[in-house]
């Protein structure tokens, strides 16, 4: 299952998530593989790393996460 959706009225009547099951095994396997590259590839960004951020950075994230739900 691929999706964006919450089990809340907002996920579906808001924002009009969706969730899309697929049952092919190839299908689903190749998925599975291209997200554990990403893991795999990923950084870790740890509290400490966050916390010796600049103000004007740490600032700058706070208002992207205030104004992403609405991009």
């Amino acid at each position: 299952m691929i999706g964006s959706a919450n089990l809340d009225r907002r996920s579906f009547d808001l924002n009009f998530e969706n969730n899309i099951l697929f049952s092919d095994r190839d299908f689903t396997a190749e998925i599975h593989a291209r997200q554990q590259s990403y893991t795999a590839a990923a950084t870790e960004i740890t509290l400490e790393e966050v916390r010796a951020w600049r103000w004007s950075r740490r600032l700058w994230h706070n208002v992207l996460a205030m104004i992403g739900p609405v991009l």
